[in-house]
């Protein structure tokens, strides 16, 4: 189960009662482990043939993975692992045993709207995003989502040994989270942070890695077009508060000029989150025209492709459907296309041309069904 640190893993984890519960993120347990690996079967043999077990931040110490393969295989133990990381670069670059056929992979993300409705507040969202410690938490919410920015996000790196100019990574969050729901334009991000643009590559799969950052590919058509698609992709951080935090402005409510880019990226993730936990196997892209038509997010479904124009007013007009329409005759015949404006109006509207206009909780609820 993978997830940024403070999403829940570990909470969640223990609620399942497990039979014996690792926490590789104290230090003296990781120690403990990573200088004697076979000290997990010992501790298994001792506690009985079976039960759950919990590795929470598995990535720390990749080699028990070897471990946890010999028991599972192992005819004489019937042990269920939920194994836990914040972190896929260890797993995916060190070589590290990823049991294959042998595990269920899933993602823990911060909170969607469905698990909060009746609490929710979109101006909470919006100010200090939505992972559940400070969503839900008290009046220290702000200061606890200062120092995961300043001490998690910049120290990660640093933690794993990862990059070894930790001034241009602190200088690359800070301008990742300025263009977070942006186009990732590599040239653009090197001029502005002076720092050289393969690096910049190479911190942006750091980011993927880490779990912080969400890349959105280019809608990509099924038949030859006259039109021009541009091929860039769409970035986001994971969490909007991680990224006001990260630039300092999560200690007071949201500017006006800053509610339609916060709300148009709120959005996209709740749509990312709902489809990686209900594991819908949605293709998300994003879609825009070298003539600047465009859409904010396309969810392509095994049925159809709707595509979702994101505006924060609370009136809409068929003007904003224009991204919808050439996204319509891009696809053509190949799949029906559902047009949708999410807006933060009370009502639902139709146009004209078959496009609609939903309040955004209602086109969650319907994403979600």
């Amino acid at each position: 189960m993978l997830g940024p640190r403070q999403v829940g893993k570990s909470t969640l984890c223990r609620m399942l009662d497990p039979k014996l519960m690792i926490d590789l993120s104290d230090e003296e347990a990781y120690l403990s482990y990573a200088k004697d690996p076979g000290r997990l079967k010992r501790e298994l043999s001792a506690a009985g043939r079976s039960g759950l077990i919990v590795i929470d931040e598995i990535q720390r110490i990749p080699s028990l993975l070897n471990t946890v393969q010999s028991l599972i295989d192992d005819p004489s133990f019937s042990y269920r692992f939920v194994l836990t990381g914040s972190s896929a670069r260890r797993l995916k670059r060190g070589g590290a045993n990823l049991l294959p056929g042998r595990i269920i992979l899933e993602s823990l993300d911060p909170l969607t709207y469905g698990e909060v409705h009746d609490v929710f507040s979109l101006d909470k969202a919006l100010q200090l995003g939505m992972l559940p410690g400070i969503y839900l938490g008290d009046s220290e919410a702000a200061d606890v989502l200062g120092t995961y920015a300043q001490v998690y996000l910049r120290e990660e790196a640093r933690a794993e040994a990862l990059v070894r100019n930790l001034g241009d990574y602190a200088r690359l969050l800070d301008v990742a989270a300025i263009l977070s729901g942006q186009w990732l334009n590599y040239s653009k991000i090197s001029s502005e942070t002076e720092i050289p643009k393969e690096t910049v590559r190479r911190f942006v799969g750091l980011l993927e890695d880490t779990l912080m950052v969400f890349r959105l590919p280019p809608f990509t058509p099924r038949r030859k077009l006259s039109r021009r698609i541009s091929r860039r992709d769409k970035f986001l951080l994971f969490d909007i508060g991680v990224r006001n935090a990260l630039l300092g402005l999560h200690r007071r409510p949201v500017s006006p000029d800053q509610v339609g880019p916060l709300f148009e990226q709120w959005a996209i993730l709740q749509v990312i989150y709902l489809n990686r936990s209900l594991r819908k196997e949605w293709r998300l892209s994003c879609y825009r025209t070298e003539a600047g038509a465009e859409v904010d997010l396309v969810v392509e479904r095994e049925d159809d492709i709707v595509g979702i124009e994101v505006k924060a007013g609370r009136n809409v007009t068929v003007t904003d459907t224009r991204g919808l329409l050439s996204l319509a005759e891009t696809v053509g015949r190949y799949k029906p296309v559902k047009m949708w404006v999410l807006y933060r109006g009370s009502s639902e509207q139709v146009f004209d041309n078959g496009a609609r206009a939903i309040p955004f909780a209602q086109a969650l609820d319907e994403l979600n069904e």
